[in-house]
């Protein structure tokens, strides 16, 4: 008699590790989609695809077969941010469904970074070549257009001038001492931002987020795919350490931290890790000697 063959369903960490296992294949849209998903189960990533190529198809349909970029990106914005009506959170800006793709096309609204993956995604099928751009403190989608670059502001679908562009980033050359004769050039901040780097800035959107509301089960959730997702960035290893630390899994807390030393990270912390380490270990009854 013949057993039929079973084979366990991958959990959603080991889900989103296979997603982001390689750089070339990373699926920028299917791996969003994983960022909000409670650890224990696997994500219901493909009904996020499914309704955004659902989207998608209906744009094409609307394309002319002869359309050019111009006419497709008038279209795609009228489409994206008017008749569907995909716009930014402006009343709960920091409300962690902002970074769930699922909620943001279920409420059509979101914060820069989820609304830049779908709009992004509805740009490429509409045959528009689009990219993200991490902006510095404002996530931004660049299109390349046979009459040059075209910068949308995700948030309001507003495009965006080059005098605009310098303003939001003044404050930003103020903080850090560029501005003057030998500043950065613009364009240096319009680079497109490669889908890893991406996925991190949309983790750590909700990683302050949950760090700000106190909320570690969540803020540990998040940190699990941060370490997956960067696993040579020690600062992540550090800070999931410290959040195991606060829940009480001192064993796991101490791996974190020994490997965060062992990295020699020469950050200014690590006195003050070294000292954590030490009072973890000596807690009563501890086995981490």
């Amino acid at each position: 008699m013949s057993r039929k063959l079973q084979f366990e369903a991958p959990t959603a960490l080991e889900y989103f590790a296979a997603l982001v296992a390689d750089d070339a294949t990373l699926p920028l849209l299917e791996a969003a989609a994983c960022v909000s998903q409670d650890t224990r189960t696997l994500p219901d990533a493909q009904a996020v695809l499914g309704e955004v190529d659902a989207l998608c198809a209906a744009l094409r349909r609307r394309l002319p077969a002869d359309a050019g970029a111009l006419q497709r990106l008038t279209l795609l914005n009228r489409y994206f941010f008017h008749e569907l009506g995909f716009a930014g959170n402006v009343n709960d800006y920091y409300d962690p469904a902002n970074s769930d793709l699922q909620q943001v096309l279920a409420r059509r609204r979101g914060i820069p970074i989820t609304l830049a993956i779908l709009y992004i995604e509805l740009a490429t099928q509409a045959g528009l070549q689009a990219v993200g751009v991490s902006f510095p403190g404002h996530f931004l989608v660049k299109l390349r257009m046979p009459q040059g670059e075209v910068v949308i502001d995700p948030f309001t679908g507003h495009s965006l001038s080059r005098a605009q562009l310098d303003e939001r980033l003044l404050p930003f050359r103020r903080e850090r001492g560029l501005v003057g004769d030998d500043d950065a050039p613009l364009g240096q901040f319009l680079q497109a931002a490669p889908a890893r780097d991406i996925v991190a800035r949309l983790l750590r959107n909700l990683k302050e987020v949950y760090r700000s509301s106190g909320d570690l089960p969540r803020l540990l959730a998040v940190m699990e795919r941060l370490v997956i997702l960067l696993p040579d960035d020690p600062r992540e290893r550090r800070d999931r350490g410290l959040v195991l630390g606060e829940l009480g899994r001192l064993d796991l807390a101490c791996r974190d931290l020994e490997a965060y030393l062992a990295h020699d990270p020469g950050e200014s912390d690590v006195p003050a890790i070294r000292r954590r380490l030490k009072a973890w270990r000596s807690e009563p009854g501890s086995l981490l000697h």
